[in-house]
């Protein structure tokens, strides 16, 4: 997937901020493009496999092993997944402002193997294999087992935990804006070949995770904790290995000698905040009027920096309305797992599948749709639209959101269809009890799930990369992770607010740890109302929104 130069072509500079490994102006030739872009995306592939090895099946540790109630559990994944997606623009910020991408990707990522992999995985190892079930203080009331595991193996676990997600703060927006710092905009074909770069990185990430989600979940739940987290360790710093082997032929970016960004656009937005009484009514409108005012009536600001500030504004109404998304993105790791763990998994010879190794087939599904998008898809809306991605990116976006909504009202229905099945057969008092129901009626709603990761997963961090200046180009991407980071905070709020406003009075919770007396299908019903309200909003803000100029839409 090389991109080769025209015959005749002169061997130029690419880009005067752009150096290769010797420092010297990188040449297209020789650096750049497919040829860096896929040790990138093998690097990538490891850490996912490293990272999902553990979020995978963590709700079901932290209801049997740790002996937590399943809402407690799901606020737990939320707000650790939150967290570590949060992080990143803090990364982002070091990155942009002081170190650069490469040396931040590097110096994180060492911090990852050696404290976080090393020491945070193998404190998970420890704690995994400090005491099994059998040694725990354990009683059953009403059929359902409560475990108390000693106190000291739930610090171990929570403070090894919660390591992951800092070293994650500097990894995660760096590489995958370092992987399309490979592709020059400006070129068409690589401008192409960019769009493209957002397909196969997520592909490429999937694949690691349907791996991640079958072998380590057999491994967690059949042979021992302890090898299930620590596997990993050992896959990320092959990863590191990887990436340090293609040193040779990427593209740096080299960093200016003038203000911080940040300092640049934060003059901007104070000038905004003394411009704030003439406006219009609409909030976008006013902080743009604002904005424009600055030049108008000023002086000290200069053009660029203004017209950077506006880019980032103009994203903001994209950013608050994909929450809805974000907030249903976080529940294929919580309670769909919950689920699976009621229902007949057998699959024949003895052998019952893992309910956290379902999740593969989010992956899967992303697997088998990115080549049919990138290949099929958009060359057919190309030559229907024009447009070089065959649909602008917003519009992308939009598509995935509905099938989310789509993906909750079918969950919905799944979930009513399970509660009856347990009514059916008597089985409501009995949670320990498998329902003569399939594990495989949960099928439809995790491929809807990927492929709306198809369009809006894949979409989110190529549109905030692109809009973006070009020196925010890693907040653009932590930008995007934020957007699933406060979901999973949103996530665990409602989860906790509405385990509150259900219990008590001798009703049943919706989060009931009998999830045969509990009623995921109601809060499912709302969810599916969130994403269809976010969707609306977001259809609103996206019909006026105005691209940079120059982008690849």
């Amino acid at each position: 997937m090389t991109i080769a130069r025209t015959p005749g072509e002169p061997e130029s500079p690419l880009l005067e901020d752009t150096i290769d490994h010797r420092g010297r102006p990188a040449r297209r030739s020789t650096a750049g493009g497919w040829r860096s872009a896929n040790f990138i995306i093998c690097f990538e592939v490891a850490e996912r496999f490293a990272y999902y090895g553990i979020q995978a099946n963590l709700i079901n540790y932290l209801t049997g092993r740790l002996g937590l109630s399943m809402a407690t559990a799901a606020e737990n994944v939320n707000i650790w997944t939150g967290t570590g997606s949060l992080l990143p623009l803090v990364g982002a910020f070091v990155a942009d402002s002081y170190l650069g991408r490469y040396p931040s990707i590097v110096i994180a990522t060492f911090l990852y193997i050696l404290v976080l992999i090393l020491g945070g995985l193998g404190l998970l190892t420890l704690s995994a294999m400090l005491s099994s079930p059998s040694t725990y203080d354990c009683q059953k009331s009403n059929q359902i087992t409560s475990c108390s595991p000693p106190q000291l193996q739930i610090i171990l676990f929570f403070f090894s935990l919660y390591l992951i997600p800092i070293g994650q703060g500097g990894h995660k927006p760096c590489t995958q804006a370092f992987g399309a710092d490979q592709f020059d905009g400006r070129n068409q074909e690589e401008s192409k070949a960019k769009s493209s770069f957002f397909n196969w990185w997520y592909f490429g990430v999937s694949f690691g995770t349907v791996i991640s989600y079958t072998v380590l979940s057999y491994i967690q739940e059949n042979l021992s904790w302890g090898l299930g987290f620590g596997i990993p360790c050992i896959v990320m710093t092959a990863g590191l290995l990887i990436f340090l082997l293609g040193n040779s032929t990427y593209r740096y970016s080299v960093k200016k000698d003038e203000k911080s960004p940040f300092v640049r656009i934060g003059k901007v937005l104070i000038g905004v905040a003394k411009n704030w009484r003439i406006m219009p009514s609409s909030v976008v409108s006013q902080e743009l009027a604002a904005i424009d005012g600055l030049v108008e009536n000023g002086g000290q600001y200069i053009i660029d920096d203004v017209e950077e500030a506006k880019a980032v504004l103009r994203l903001f109404p994209i950013w608050v309305t994909c929450l809805g998304y974000a907030i249903v993105f976080a529940q294929s790791s919580t309670f769909f797992t919950k689920q699976g763990v009621t229902m007949d998994r057998s699959i024949g010879w003895g052998i019952d599948i893992p309910a956290a190794s379902l999740q593969a087939f989010i992956s899967l599904s992303i697997v088998i749709i990115v080549p049919i998008y990138d290949r099929i898809l958009v060359p057919t809306a190309k030559a229907l639209t024009g447009k070089p991605s065959g649909i602008t990116m917003l519009q992308r976006i939009g598509t995935g959101m509905f099938l989310s909504t789509i993906a909750m009202i079918v969950s919905a229905l799944v979930e009513a269809k399970r509660l009856e099945t347990a009514q059916e057969y008597k089985l409501v008092d009995m949670p320990d009890a498998t329902l003569p129901m399939s594990v495989w009626w949960l099928l439809p709603q995790y491929i809807l799930f990927g492929v709306s990761d198809v369009f809006t997963v894949i979409g989110l961090p190529e549109f905030f990369y692109d809009q973006v200046p070009n020196e925010f180009r890693s907040v653009g991407i932590a930008l995007y992770l934020s957007i699933f980071g406060l979901g999973s905070f949103l996530s665990s709020f409602l989860i906790s607010a509405i385990e509150k406003a259900t219990s008590g009075d001798g009703h049943d919770s919706w989060f009931n740890d009998n999830l045969n007396r509990a009623h995921l299908d109601y809060y499912y019903w709302v969810l599916a109302g969130v994403s269809a309200v976010g969707l609306s909003l977001y259809l609103y803000f996206a019909k006026s929104y105005i691209y940079n100029k120059g982008s690849i839409l």
